[in-house]
Order: structure tokens, then sequence, then C-alpha cells
């Protein structure tokens, strides 16, 4: 049977505008996994991992006007969102070699011998190493930012990491343009093209987690094709980790007294972050509790006016598109639910914006309304009238974990007179980012970063954006009464790489 063909298609129109590829079959994933495997040892040196990262950057930055064009080709996401979108990638792609030249990823701790201690302590030298291939699964909102150079492959590579990308369907093209890139900047470090493995099609996704290879993965994506690939991944002879971006619904709380002191503010704030990229951010706030009565009345009505002037839009396909139709209606047909902007078909190959209202006794306990707790990808949101704290926090008690949490309090409350620290409190197990008067969408790089939370937020601990996301494909291991001349150059004495370790007890830098 022929290859199943791999086509770039326009979501603007719905129609196909090249054949870019054919679907790896099981020997080809097995080739590309191998291709990349054998790479391993062009990448210990740090400093040739750091020059590959700039040098990385410095060509996707040269490639940037043809990218762009093909990327809004394939995604309809506009030049301004994508030159910003391929800024922020080739920003971290440097960030990661800054990281890679400091060493202080590498945990290095020594301990002499000490016969006094109980037990006593031999000779222990410890560090981190990298883990081996890992795959990653693109995404289809971010075609830069979490797709062939994004923050996976980047955080991969500094760790040492060869990897092997799952193109995302949405935009295969540019999937191919990036790889190449990325080879063309490995081969002026003397890396083979191998360190940076593409494949296509729904069945090598599932090969390439299957592969004996692979010692970890990276997904962003939906809950049920993370779950499926997270389920695969531990059922494997040997597990491997597997760090899943899946779902979230960014829950925002809303204080009566805030409400009632910004009504028009905080409506047109949250407006622009639901709508923002027509609605297909991880972190779009799709849940926000709004009180009863005048002051949130006058929130709503905010929000209507602003929505109600939002431009339809197109999604990255016409799946998304159907799903999201689908899903708004199937939501508004649910009893005591009102749309004051109905959200659904903005026309042919569009979607336009809206929001739900529902009370917020329809979500204190399990029935038809927990369809309002899902995740709706597109430009919709849905308001939760509460009549009072503990009706608020009865819809909080129900949710599942989050990528992010918010609450929008008055100034009084950030200064300290009222409930703002409860409800952090309250908001801090839900999510792995927990804002204050601001709006989630937009993920600064920063190294004090978290982005991730509890399930199905995502399957591990662990960040995918900042400088920790290294720590994913990184395993500790100690060498016990190993002479210095056979240690790892990183754990002898003199520190000949002048790396930040802690040596017996004390902090170095």
């Amino acid at each position: 049977m022929a290859a199943a063909p791999v086509w770039s298609v326009d979501p603007r129109t719905g129609k196909q505008r090249e054949q870019v590829a054919v679907e790896a079959t099981a020997q080809e994933v097995d080739a590309t996994v191998r291709a990349a495997y054998d790479t391993r040892g062009a990448l210990v040196d740090r400093a040739v991992r750091a020059a590959f990262l700039r040098s990385a950057a410095d060509q996707l930055e040269a490639a940037k006007d043809h990218l762009v064009e093909v990327a809004d080709a394939e995604t309809a996401l506009g030049p301004v969102r994508l030159n910003g979108e391929l800024a922020r990638t080739c920003y971290q792609l440097r960030a990661f070699a800054d990281i890679v030249d400091e060493g202080a990823f590498l945990d290095v701790v020594i301990n002499h011998p000490d016969a006094t201690a109980t037990p006593p302590i031999p000779d222990l030298r410890r560090y981190k190493v990298p883990l081996g291939v890992v795959a990653v699964y693109s995404a289809s909102n971010f075609p830069f930012a979490f797709s062939v150079a994004g923050g996976d492959t980047a955080s991969a590579l500094a760790a040492g990491s060869p990897v092997v990308v799952k193109a995302h369907p949405d935009h295969p093209a540019l999937s191919e343009l990036v790889a190449s890139v990325l080879r063309r900047a490995a081969a002026a470090h003397d890396i083979p093209a191998g360190v940076v493995g593409l494949v296509h099609g729904f069945e090598a996704g599932i090969e390439l987690i299957k592969h004996p290879l692979i010692a970890a993965a990276g997904f962003t994506g939906s809950v049920r094709g993370g779950r499926a690939l997270f389920d695969a991944a531990a059922a494997r002879p040997t597990p491997i980790p597997f760090h899943g971006e899946l779902g979230s619904l960014n829950p925002v709380v809303i204080t009566e007294a805030a409400a009632a002191e910004r009504p028009e503010a905080i409506g047109q704030g949250l407006a622009g972050s639901m709508t923002l990229g027509v609605g297909q951010f991880c972190v779009k706030p799709g849940l926000v509790l709004v009180p009863s009565g005048e002051a949130g009345d006058g929130l709503v009505k905010s929000l209507t006016d602003a929505v109600s002037d939002t431009d339809a839009g197109v999604l990255l396909d016409h799946r998304m598109r159907d799903n999201f139709v689908a899903g708004v209606a199937e939501r508004a047909e649910l009893s005591d639910v009102e749309t004051p902007v109905t959200p659904g078909s903005g026309g042919e190959h569009t979607v336009s914006a809206g929001f739900l209202t529902v009370p917020a006794e329809k979500l204190a306990a399990e029935g038809e309304h927990d369809l309002l707790l899902e995740e709706c990808f597109g430009p919709v949101t849905v308001v939760v009238r509460y009549e009072d704290e503990a009706q608020a926090k009865s819809v909080l008690d129900r949710l599942p974990g989050n990528l992010t949490a918010t609450v929008h309090l008055s100034a009084d409350e950030v200064a300290g007179k009222g409930r703002g620290a409860e409800i952090l409190a309250e908001l801090t197990p839900l999510a792995g980012r927990v804002l204050v008067n601001g709006w989630p969408t937009g993920v600064a790089v920063a190294q004090a970063q978290h982005h991730g939370g509890p399930y199905p937020a995502t399957t591990s601990t662990s960040t995918s954006v900042g400088g920790t996301a290294i720590e994913r494909w990184l395993r500790p291991v100690v060498y016990q009464g190993a002479p210095e001349a056979l240690l790892p150059v990183e754990l002898r004495d003199d520190n000949p790489l002048g790396l930040p370790r802690r040596f017996n007890g004390q902090l170095e830098r």
C-alpha cells in the first residue's frame, strides 16, 4: 500500500496548498530514531551545544520572512503574531545556550570521605547526564514556539539529548523548513543532521513513543491524544518519562469589590484575553466566576460590548472549526445557560466569538452542566454567576488541574483588606501559575516561569517553559570511590570548567 501523502492546507479556504511529504512507515521511524541516537556523542561538549543553539537562532532569524510567510499560509495566525512568536523562539534558544554555558543545571555535588559521620561517608560525586533521544510532539497553535524548534526541542538539545519531532499536520511545510534550518545550524558545528529528526503521520507518532531508543517524550495537545501517548509510554517494557500538556480551563475569580471598582476594564481585558489568537491559547481563560447582582451585571455588559466588536476569525484547521461550532451549540442548549453574545459559525471558514453564562448552583454538583467544565478550544468562555463566596468555592472545588488560575481583586483587597490571601490559597492547589489582576494569555520565557499544573493540565510536575524545562531530559548519577583520573571533568576537585557546585557542603559559584 502506498504511503499516505502529507498535504499543506490553507485554513482560510480549506484547500490543499502542496504535498509536503508522505507519512513515515515504522521502518522510517526506526531509521530516524537510530540516526538521532548515533549523534549523542556530538552533543557531549557543552560549548558545542551552546554554539549550536545560538546558530539555530541566528539562522531562523535570517530565514524569518520566508518562514513567517509559510507559517501564515498554514495557520492563518497572521504575520504580527507569527513574527513575535518566532522572536520568542529565537530568544528561547539563546536563553538555553546561556544556561548550558553557565552549567548550574548539572547540579554538581561533591562530598569527600568523612569517617567521623554516622554512617561514614565515602567519596561521592554527583551530577546530571542526558537521558537520550527525546520524542517531541508538536503543538498546532504555536507553530514556532511549541513545534520543531520550540521549547521541548531547545531544552532537550541543551541537555545533550537529540530529538525526533513528530510534525503537527496543521503546519507540515513549516515543520520541514524549520528542521532544515536546525540541521544547517548543526552542520556548522560538525553535528550530524540526524540530531533533529522529523516524522509525519498519526501512526508514526505511535511508533515513535514505542521505540526502544526513545528515552523521554514531550507533548502539547489534547487530553485524548496526550493521555493515549502517556499510557503508551507507561506500558512500554521500559517505561519512559512523558511530559505532556493536555488541557486547561484556566479559571478566573472576580471578587464583588473588583467588579464594582473597575467593571469596564475587567470586561474589556477578559474579552481581549479570551479572543486572543481566536481563542487558541492553552492559557485562555475558559471559566470566569463573576458575582451576581449589579456589580457583576456591569462587568458582563462591558464584556458583551467588547466581544460583540470582535471580528470573526479563522481557526487552525476545519476540524477544529467544526468541533468548536458543535461544542458551543451543545453547551448553549443546556438548561439555564444564556448567550449574551452567541459563539459559533462566522461563515464557511470562520468562527465568531461569544460567551455563555450560567448560575453557579448548576455547577455545584455533578450533572449535565459538567460539560461546561471541559475546555472548548476557540473564542468562547463560560461566565459563572455566583451568589456568595461559598458558592464560588463550591465551583472551584469541582475543577480539575489547570495551567493557570487568576483572581481579580479591588485596591483594598490588594492591600490586604478582605479575602485576597484566602482566595490565593484556594487557587494554589488548582494550577501551576497563579495570577493577581492580570490575564493568563502570554507566558514569559524566564528562569522563574512555570508552565504546567496538576493533571490534566500536565502529566508531570515539570515546566515546558523557562530555564528549568531542561531538567526533564536529565537524570542524576553519582560516582562512589572513583579515582579522580577516571572521573568526568565536571566532577574533579580543581573544577577546571568553573562550574557552580556544592563542594563538601559549601555552595561555590
